[in-house]
């Protein structure tokens, strides 16, 4: 039974003296609509709005890795011109590049925004035990698919490649390298980009940015794996429609964790030797290490597990990725038999056994971390 509402009288009309004195209602100007609407328009509750924010960054993203690329080539630290001669100390510099780029980048968003830089999910507890973990982790888990491969007779051990100094000299070298793609690779999309659109992002922004990926490739891409951009999209799909519609706390940050799962995936894609397994399976770990960022606190663990992935199935086992065995791996590895459980030309990474060692990764993070996940994400406001 609903409670009953006394009607309010209405006011009296001012008369004399009142009427004279009430006070002017002027219309605002046209001037002070536009600056009212421009206003709405790029600035909201947190500040600069996340998309132009993202669409800053990513303008400025490419004129500092123009700007670097340029006086690294001036000074003769890398030569664009051999095209994919791929060698340790240019994949170093290649990826010092994009270091210093998105350090820029990042560096001058925050002063627009008024924030630090680690508050793009750098902050948070125990980070040197985190990053530490996650370096465990990946060479654990890559260990893992390398070991699965072998037993079912996929992967085969070579020769050691290297000995002596040579050891330890390329193994610095791609740890080093490496090392800067987990920063550079996780500091664009676990750290800048789910920060970013976390704070601003709902579904239907999600949707629209995903079938936006989607449909280019649709018209215009034939291989190198786009199922498995499809994929992820639709996988995410429903959960995320599910959680707008039933307005959960944190939506947002699962909403934004679907578009930097599928952008990573995407940007993939551009791989020569990539397969579909292997653009779901990087997509998948991508939101793999949104989920770290979720328990942890922080993105460190990704970086982690990112940097130390790459350099075990890249230097220390010597297998294929995405097409390419690198000059100055220590093992020697040979694939064969089905492509969809060897992974072919993709590596470890193209094989379907990639996606049951992402799970377990997944597992562990939620069974170690996930009873202590820290308070809700700073940025985890509702979207407008």
């Amino acid at each position: 039974m609903e409670p009953e509402i006394t009607p309010s009288q209405p006011e009296a009309p001012l008369v004399g003296n009142d009427a004279a004195h009430a006070p002017e209602i002027v219309a605002p100007s046209l001037g002070e609509r536009f600056f009212h609407w421009m206003n709405w328009t790029f600035y909201g509750p947190q500040g600069l709005r996340s998309g132009w924010s993202a669409l800053i960054w990513f303008l400025l993203l490419g004129l500092f890795t123009a700007a670097v690329g340029f006086a690294f080539q001036l000074f003769h630290l890398v030569d664009f011109s051999k095209g994919n001669n791929l060698t340790a100390t240019s994949a170093f510099f290649g990826e010092l590049i994009g270091f210093l780029a998105l350090v820029g980048a990042a560096a001058v968003m925050a002063l627009i925004e008024r924030r630090r830089i680690l508050d793009y999910n750098l902050t948070g507890l125990r980070r040197i035990p985190h990053f530490l973990s996650g370096l465990t982790a990946g060479f654990l888990a890559l260990s893992a698919l390398v070991g699965a491969l072998n037993w079912g007779g996929w992967l085969h051990f070579g020769p050691v490649a290297l000995s002596g100094a040579a050891i330890f000299r390329f193994g610095a070298i791609w740890a080093a390298a490496f090392l800067l793609v987990g920063c550079v690779e996780e500091g664009m999309f676990r750290c800048y980009l789910q920060f970013t659109l976390t704070r601003g992002i709902n579904f239907w922004w999600a949707a629209g940015i995903v079938g936006a990926l989607c449909l280019p490739l649709i018209f215009h891409s034939k291989g190198n794996g786009v199922w498995g951009v499809y994929a992820i999209a639709l996988l995410g799909l429903f959960p995320c429609l599910w959680l707008h519609l039933k307005k959960i706390p944190g939506a947002n940050f699962w909403q934004a964790a679907w578009v930097t799962s599928t952008i990573f995936g995407y940007i993939h894609t551009n791989n020569g030797g990539e397969n579909y397994v292997g653009i779901f399976a990087a997509a998948l770990i991508g939101f793999a290490f949104c989920v770290s960022v979720r328990v942890t606190g922080s993105a460190w663990w990704a970086i982690g597990c990112h940097a130390s992935w790459d350099w075990a199935e890249t230097y220390f086992y010597g297998t294929a990725d995405s097409g390419m065995v690198a000059p100055g791996h220590y093992l020697t590895t040979n694939s064969s038999g089905n492509v969809l459980w060897s992974g072919g030309t993709d590596g470890p990474e193209g094989s379907l056994l990639v996606i049951g060692v992402i799970l377990l990764l997944l597992a562990a993070l939620l069974v170690i971390y996930g009873r202590k996940r820290p308070a809700a994400h700073p940025v985890e406001l509702a979207s407008g």
